[in-house]
Formats: C-alpha cells, sequence, structure tokens
C-alpha cells in the first residue's frame, strides 16, 4: 500500500498538521502576552522615573534661569540604586550642554541623545529606554537592560517547546491508536473478502459494534457472503447431481456403441455410426468425470493422501508417460530435474503435471518444438516448470486460462475431445495443497506455466 494512498496514515498526517497548528498558535500567543506583559511592566517602570528626572533640574542662578544643573534628590537615588544588576539609568542633556551633563554610573557609554518627534519608548538591543522632553533643548533618558528579561522568556520558549512536543507525541500516539482502532474494522472486512475471494466462503466478518456504520457495512457484507455461499454450493450440488444422473444414460450409450460395433450382421455404415456415438459417448464421460472431480474439490470432500515425495521423480514419471504422445506429433520432451521435496498426493500432483504436459503438447503445432519440464528448489517452495516453444497466449487471455469451459481459440486452437477442464482441475489441486499456479507467455514465443508448492521441511 502506497504512503499517501493509505487513509490511516491521511488522517493521522491531518490530526498532526492541525495538532501542530493548535500548539504553535497557542505556545506563540502565551509568549507574545508574557513578553508584552514583561515590557509594559519595564515601560511602567521607565515612565514612573522620567518625573523624578525632571524635578531634578534647576536653575542655576536667579539671573541665568536659561542655564540649568541636574541634582538628583536623596528620595530619588534608590530609584536608579546601582548597586543591583538590572538597576534602571539616566542619561540628561540640557540646553546649554551638547553632551549630557550627568548620568548614572551603572549608564552604558555611548547613549545617543533623542530628536524630537521620535517615539518616546524604544528599544536599542538589550535595553529598553523611555525619555522626555521637559523643555527645549532639555532631554531626559531613563533606561534598564532587558537581558534578564530576555533570557527569561528564551527558557519560557524552550519550556514552550518541550511541553508542546510533549503534547504532540502523546496527541500522535493517542490520535494514532483512536485512527487504527477505528480503521480495525476495514482491515478485518479485507482480511476477510481476501480470504473469501481465494475459496474460503464460510468466513465471515467478526465486529463488535454493530450500531457503527462498518458494523452494519459489515453485517451488509455478510448477508451478501452467505448468500454467495448458498450460490456457489447449489451450484456445486446441481454440477455434481447433474454429472451423477448423467453418469447412467452415458454408460447405456457406450455399451449400445460397442455392443454395436461387435455385431456381425453390421454393415460399415453401421459401424461408423457406432464409432462416432462411442467418440461422443466417451468425451461425454471424460466431461462428466472432470465436473465430479471439479464439486468434490469445491465442496471439500475430495480426500488426499498426503506424504512426503520428491516432486521431480513424479514429474519424471508423468515425462515418460506422455513421451509417446509428444512423439506423435514430432515434438520432443526435455526434463530438467533437480531433486524438490514437498508433501502431498503424488496421484493428484500427478495429475497436475500430465494435465500441464497434454496441454503443452497439444497446443504446439511446429515440427521438433520442444516441451521442457524442470523441478527445483526456491525461497522455500518446491517449483515446477512446464514451459513450450509453440505459440503462446495473447496478454488478454492469459487472466482466463485457468476458468472452467474457457478456451482462448484466438491464441490456440481448439483441441478436439479435450474439456477445458484440466487446468480449472490443476489450479483446484494445487490450491488445495497450499500452493500457486501461474502462467506467463509472449505471444508467438512460447508458454510457461509454474506451480509452487510448500517445501518438505525436514
Amino acid at each position: 500500500m502506497k504512503f499517501h494512498r493509505s487513509i490511516r496514515w491521511r488522517l493521522q498526517l491531518w490530526y498532526g498538521a492541525l495538532l501542530i497548528a493548535v500548539l504553535s498558535g497557542f505556545g506563540l500567543s502565551v509568549y507574545q502576552l508574557e513578553r508584552g506583559r514583561q515590557f509594559r511592566r519595564i515601560d511602567d517602570e521607565l515612565q514612573r522615573r522620567l518625573p523624578a528626572l525632571v524635578e531634578s533640574q534647576r536653575p542655576v542662578s536667579q539671573h541665568e534661569s536659561q542655564m540649568r544643573e541636574f541634582r538628583l534628590e536623596p528620595k530619588d537615588v534608590a530609584l536608579f540604586d546601582g548597586g543591583r544588576g538590572d538597576a534602571f539609568y539616566y542619561v540628561v542633556w540640557l540646553q546649554h550642554s551638547e553632551t549630557p551633563v550627568t548620568f548614572s554610573p551603572t549608564a552604558p557609554n555611548g547613549v545617543p541623545e533623542p530628536k524630537p518627534g521620535e517615539p518616546t519608548t524604544r528599544q536599542r538591543g538589550e535595553l529598553r529606554e523611555a525619555f522626555l522632553f521637559p523643555g527645549p533643548g532639555d532631554c531626559v533618558l531613563v533606561g534598564h537592560s532587558t537581558a534578564a528579561e530576555a533570557a527569561g522568556l528564551r527558557q519560557l520558549a524552550w519550556w514552550i517547546g518541550g511541553i508542546g512536543a510533549a503534547v504532540l507525541l502523546l496527541g500522535l500516539a493517542g490520535g494514532g491508536w483512536l485512527v487504527a482502532r477505528a480503521l480495525r474494522p476495514i482491515r478485518e472486512i479485507s482480511l476477510t473478502a481476501e480470504k473469501i475471494s481465494t475459496g474460503d466462503l464460510a468466513r465471515r466478518i467478526s465486529v463488535a459494534d454493530t450500531d457503527g456504520e462498518l458494523g452494519q457495512l459489515a453485517g451488509v457484507l455478510n448477508a451478501t457472503f452467505d448468500r454467495l455461499n448458498a450460490a456457489f454450493a447449489q451450484q456445486a450440488r446441481f454440477t455434481a447431481d447433474a454429472a451423477h444422473e448423467l453418469r447412467t444414460p452415458v454408460a447405456v450409450i457406450l455399451t449400445h456403441a460397442e455392443n454395436g460395433l461387435a455385431a456381425e450382421c453390421a454393415n460399415e455404415e453401421h459401424r461408423e455410426a457406432f464409432a462416432a456415438s462411442r467418440r461422443a459417448a466417451q468425451r461425454m464421460r471424460r466431461l462428466i468425470e472432470s465436473l465430479l472431480e471439479l464439486a468434490r474439490l469445491d465442496a471439500g470432500r475430495e480426500k488426499f493422501n498426503r506424504a512426503p515425495l520428491d516432486l521431480a521423480a513424479v514429474t519424471a514419471e508423468c515425462a515418460e508417460l506422455v513421451r509417446p504422445l509428444a512423439s506423435q506429433r514430432n515434438l520432443i520432451v526435455k526434463t530438467e530435474l533437480a531433486p524438490a521435496n514437498c508433501h502431498g498426493d503424488g496421484d493428484r500432483l500427478a495429475l497436475v503435471i500430465t494435465n500441464l504436459l497434454t496441454n503443452a503438447i497439444h497446443h504446439h503445432h511446429r515440427d521438433g518444438g520442444e516441451v521442457t519440464v524442470a523441478t527445483r528448489t526456491e525461497n522455500g517452495a518446491a517449483v515446477l516448470t512446464v514451459s513450450d516453444d509453440g505459440p503462446g497466449i495473447r496478454a488478454e487471455h492469459l487472466p482466463r486460462i485457468f476458468d472452467r469451459f474457457y478456451r482462448a481459440d484466438a491464441a490456440r486452437t481448439t483441441a478436439q475431445g479435450r474439456t477445458g477442464l484440466g487446468l480449472a482441475i490443476s489450479r483446484a489441486i494445487v490450491e488445495a495443497h497450499g500452493g500457486t499456479i501461474a502462467a506467463a507467455s509472449e505471444f508467438g514465443h512460447g508458454a510457461t506455466f509454474t506451480v509452487r508448492l510448500p517445501q518438505l521441511i525436514s
């Protein structure tokens, strides 16, 4: 399953993105509120100290009222206590002086004089300053270092980030658990449907919450599977019953045909008619037997005598059995047999191998052609391949060649006397052994059938 197509991961990503957005917005809001509160507190302290600086300016004498001096009152000295690391500082400019008249010991060097019209509060690096113009050419400035507040805000940011990350992880874990729990019925529905598609029609979806939407869906699907199982069972019974009912009349037809051929009074025309009837009856009998076998396999009533065996030995016997048929069509059967141990019914697996070999021989139309059968072990499985260099199978026919009565007439000529059930029976036997069978072909360059069976564990 691709990541971007997974409902679970799309829900998880959406939930995670939404949680990140909420946590980021909340954390940013908390940080900005605390930052604003800190700066408002500092600004209030700065504004509270400015009037004391204005009151500390006095004329030098009565005759020189424009000449002013600065003398801080003892009661205001505590406002600028230089003994504390977070002390406020001040700088004073008077009209008659281009440089600061006075400044506190804690004031930094090179404080620029504010200009009229500038905002009355400014931030210079980690310094927060407020100033006032009490008179023409006069300026008083109060400042405070915000280094401690900046450190506190950084610590707050780390705390917000850490708590946000923890909440995000817990939220994602909880959200993942909730999503997995919510989608668990879908997974169960998918697994059950997959097992039903492989032939386990008795399987049903088990959902505890029958009142939810998925529970209702499971109920509908279970009812559908019940009807499907009943339809398949009815079809299997009909096939078996019809085949049983046809066995007797076919046997009667064969008996009369044999008797007619054995009669001394029969002329050549009668013999030809009886021979044609016998061939038709024999073909019908083979079809009936195939249908009965498929019905037993579908119903699970076919008994398998499972035992350890070497697939190569079974294949060698089948190859010798079909060599005369191949010789009649000027074909060569080649074997490449390596030991391949498995556990199964030798007679049933021999039927599968024989079906594949005769199928390859019957559909081969080139003199001197080859049919190759090989066995090997691969990835814990016993593997059988039957390949030929015949006309091959068109791509549109490959998905259906194991269907019952299906013939790819456009790719291969119809085989006379064959029922069209050999590959269907072979697939049913292989799947009953827990294996798989597949076909591959490039039209015009032959076909290859591959059977994989669970390998015998020693």
